[in-house]
């Protein structure tokens, strides 16, 4: 069963030059293991696709039930040289909660998520 972020964790975006940051915070403890079993530095790089022309980095941050992402050139050189509409990146935040992972009718149930 396909889930979307959205369901589980809340986020929050900005940059720092040409890379875009997104934080992924659960909405329970208990979601935090399966963000980060299903949310890897891979498959945000998938989501985003060629918005993300250089690496993503994935950083756990446990004791805050989160996962950082670093996604290195995305954002056309930052905000002062880029003409993207969202240079400083503070909607990949809304665009990384529309990212869809697999969970089993068991763990959807058991934590009582529809």
């Amino acid at each position: 069963m396909k889930i979307p972020l959205l369901k589980l964790a809340h986020a929050r975006s900005g940059d720092k030059g040409d890379t875009a940051n997104v934080g992924l915070i659960a909405l329970k403890d208990e979601y935090y293991s399966l963000l980060v079993r299903e949310v890897t530095a891979e498959t945000v790089k998938e989501h985003f696709g060629a918005i993300v022309k250089g690496k993503v980095e994935r950083f756990e941050l446990p004791n805050l039930k989160a996962l950082n992402f670093l996604l290195h050139e995305s954002l056309g050189g930052g905000g002062t040289l880029s003409l993207m509409t969202d240079a400083q990146g503070k909607t990949f935040s809304t665009a990384l909660l529309r990212m869809k992972i697999e969970l089993t009718e068991d763990e959807t149930a058991k934590l009582g998520i529809a």
